[in-house]
């Protein structure tokens, strides 16, 4: 499949559609042991208070509305539970092409609609119509519901897709306690079981719902795609009234079909130790500098995601298990692991001098940008006299604007090539060669090879971020909100770093700045619970997709996971070390619920 243009992966209608052609390519064999436990793990028992419950939650089919300019039938203000509060970000809109639908007038500018299953948009019906929801939740921001029509529906509702924005709870609202894990997953798994509640009511294929999103919106994205009928969302989802039911006594599901995601802030749990074994072990500045305990911190945790991989039992194509080896440099780099993240940067780069057209200009704030699109799929990105304009098509393209802020460290990689234009590759090569050379061009073959992680790592991709990178030391980063008790507005969550601190803390003690406050920081946070008696521990499980995916965790077939992912990443971001994203591929290819992953990193 070859394409000339990629538009942004935020709010992009291609890639989306990239995600929906896989799903043609569905595997024959069948899991039957695989699904029975899963179908037990995830038996929902439904009671006549949850019928009663859905019977709120109908659609009222004399509310739709117009658009005469896109062409598309509309409602907004649509609830997904009975027991919500914030009205800016508990409900949800749908947007669907007219073409699927026969209007009545009901009344000033509304409509009741019945469903012509017999008119097509680009081959969909209104019963085989994809339903597309985006998750614009950039650093777990809270997401607002539409309140009229969204142009950013436009695009999809003229691909044919059914468009749904539903808003859901994030950091930056004024229910702070309310705002972290699990309840952004939450009211977002609301919206998909009101839609599958209302199937006869609206058009489009309820068992085919991708969700798509960017960095923490990739991470909800994920979730959704790992989490699909989890009981661990039960009493959060009765706590906010969602339909749990229909008003046919049958369990709702949550569950959806494909997940697309760029650039994850996830698997929170052992994020932290991948920042420090990827990146930091490479770093001696500021808080990994010689003779902090903070450096001290860093190496043991490196140390330790080394013996979490290889308990992780990961595989690559050949079902060779991926592990790590103790290294005369460097702290447990070389290995099958270490040797298939070298590959796959080999590969990134290699994906680019191919699909790169010289002059080319670098950039380094792009974020989801037409290169998206690189490998995997085979697909061109555009030219660099294109990409000037794709960081503003992504901010407004994926259902609201961006809100909330960033995980800390931004977008940015620290390559050297950043801003220039290069009107050769051996220009481009050379400038990447300027501090020492680490990759070797062959012209002949427009190929290129790298000698270490370690150089791609001080060229390319150098912390950018304080140990912790996700759980900070004094509770500073963005994920620390994510676990919010009624009082604190930020907790501790991540368990190996206060094992560490507990185990080495006489060796901390001798270094700068030290605080034996520390260990008791973390101690007594994580033994916090929130409003629902949920323990940090078991909210982390949540909100971490390799819990329910990877045979590691106890989680592993206790929920129904999507069938088709796709997965993309700036190579060069520093917002998270390279084996989250990889391992969570890894994961899902290893998943026999799984059918298609479409990953691929991204060069420059």
């Amino acid at each position: 499949m070859k394409l000339k243009k990629i538009l942004p992966v935020m709010g992009c209608v291609l890639a989306t559609s990239v995600l929906l052609v896989a799903c043609g390519q569905s595997k024959t064999t069948k899991h039957t042991s695989t699904a029975d436990k899963v179908a037990k793990a995830t038996k929902q028992k439904v009671t006549q208070a949850d019928v009663t419950n859905a019977k709120k939650l109908l659609l009222n089919q004399k509310k739709w509305r117009y658009n005469a300019k896109n062409k598309a039938y509309y409602q907004v203000g649509i609830k997904y539970g009975t027991k919500t509060k914030s009205k800016t970000y508990e409900s949800m809109g749908i947007f669907i092409p007219a073409k699927y639908v026969t209007a009545k007038g009901t009344g000033q500018k509304t409509y009741s609609l019945t469903f012509n299953q017999k008119a097509k948009v680009k081959g969909y019906t209104a019963k085989t119509a994809p339903i597309v929801m985006p998750v614009n939740t950039p650093g777990y921001a809270a997401q607002a519901a539409p309140t009229g029509y969204d142009s950013s529906s436009a695009k999809y509702t003229k691909a044919g897709f059914i468009y749904v924005a539903a808003g859901c709870r994030g950091l930056n609202q004024s229910d702070k306690s309310n705002g972290s894990s699990p309840w952004g997953v939450t009211d977002l798994k609301a919206a998909v079981r009101t839609l599958r509640l209302n199937k006869s009511r609206i058009a489009g294929n309820t068992n085919r719902v991708f969700t798509f999103g960017h960095s923490g919106g990739g991470a909800q994205s994920a979730l959704m795609g790992a989490t699909g009928n989890s009981k661990k969302y039960l009493k959060y989802l009765k706590a906010i009234g969602a339909p749990l039911a229909t008003t046919a006594k049958k369990a709702t599901s949550d569950a959806i079909d494909g997940a697309m995601a760029w650039c994850p802030i996830t698997s929170l749990d052992t994020a932290n130790e991948a920042y420090e074994w990827n990146m930091g072990q490479y770093s001696n500045s500021g808080t990994r500098k010689q003779g902090t305990w903070t450096k001290a911190l860093s190496n043991d945790m490196a140390t330790n995601y080394a013996q979490y991989i290889n308990k992780l039992g990961l595989k690559d194509s050949q079902g060779k298990t991926l592990k790590l080896k103790k290294s005369s440099t460097g702290i447990y780099t070389s290995g099958t692991y270490a040797k298939y993240l070298k590959k796959e940067v080999k590969q990134s780069l290699n994906n680019f001098l191919k699909d790169t057209s010289f002059p080319y200009k670098a950039s380094s704030n792009e974020g989801p940008s037409g290169a998206a699109g690189q490998s995997g799929s085979k697909m061109k990105m555009p030219s660099g006299s294109k990409k000037a304009g794709a960081m503003k098509n992504a901010k407004k393209g994926s259902g609201q604007k961006p809100s909330g802020k960033m995980p800390s460290g931004g977008m940015a990689g620290s390559s050297s090539t950043s801003n220039k234009t290069y009107k050769t590759v051996q220009a481009y090569i050379k400038s990447l060669n300027k501090n020492g050379k680490w990759i070797t061009y062959n012209a002949k073959k427009n190929t290129a090879t790298i000698t270490s992680m370690k150089a791609f790592v001080k060229h390319c991709k150098t912390a950018s971020k304080d140990v912790g990178a996700f759980d900070g030391i004094t509770r500073q980063q963005t994920e620390n909100q994510l676990f919010a008790t009624s009082g604190s507005s930020a907790n501790h969550f991540d368990s190996t770093i206060s094992q560490l601190l507990k185990s080495n803390s006489s060796k901390y003690a001798k270094l700068k700045n030290y605080k034996s406050s520390y260990a008791k920081a973390y101690s007594s946070d994580l033994k916090k619970t929130d409003a629902q008696g949920s323990s940090i521990q078991n909210r982390l499980n949540m909100y971490n997709p390799m819990y329910f995916l990877s045979s590691y965790y106890s989680g592993h077939n206790t929920s129904k996971v999507a069938k088709y992912w796709r997965i993309r990443t700036g190579i060069n971001q520093t917002d998270t070390a390279l084996p989250v994203e990889t391992n969570l591929a890894l994961a899902l290819k290893q998943n026999s619920q799984v059918d298609s992953v479409d990953f691929a990193t991204v060069w420059g």
